[in-house]
């Protein structure tokens, strides 16, 4: 498991995203040849942990015109919830991810679709 920065209580992911921080991942092979950075950077699936996740997908808010005068109106938006929690273990494709540096730090904002699989400690 990885410590989490309390500064990126900050931060707010929306929608259907979720915040990565990239696994450390090795630049050697199973032979021992050192690869370049940019390899290692490029391969179209990566890993890394979830720290924040967004609300999900917002669910239409029903049409209040013809409501009772009497009922209260709902104004909060529901949402229906991801799959991904924080401290999960996510496999995704590095095609749909959006790199972005924090406090000196890479994380990668990644949409739902594009995660192929959680790994989850606790079940």
């Amino acid at each position: 498991m990885l410590s989490i920065d309390r500064s990126l209580d900050k931060l707010i992911v929306v929608g259907d995203r979720v915040l990565i921080k990239p696994k450390t991942l090795t630049d050697k092979t199973s032979s021992g040849l050192y690869l370049p950075p940019g390899v290692i950077e490029k391969d179209r699936i990566q890993s890394g942990y979830v720290i924040k996740v967004g609300p999900g997908y917002p669910i239409p808010v029903p049409d209040e015109s013809n409501q009772e005068p009497w009922k209260e109106k709902q104004d909060s938006t529901k949402y229906i919830p991801l799959q991904a929690q924080e401290g999960d273990l996510a496999i995704y494709l590095q095609n749909g991810a959006y790199e972005i540096t924090f406090n000196k730090e890479k994380y990668y904002i990644v949409p739902q679709p594009s995660i192929l699989m959680l790994v989850r400690e606790d079940l």
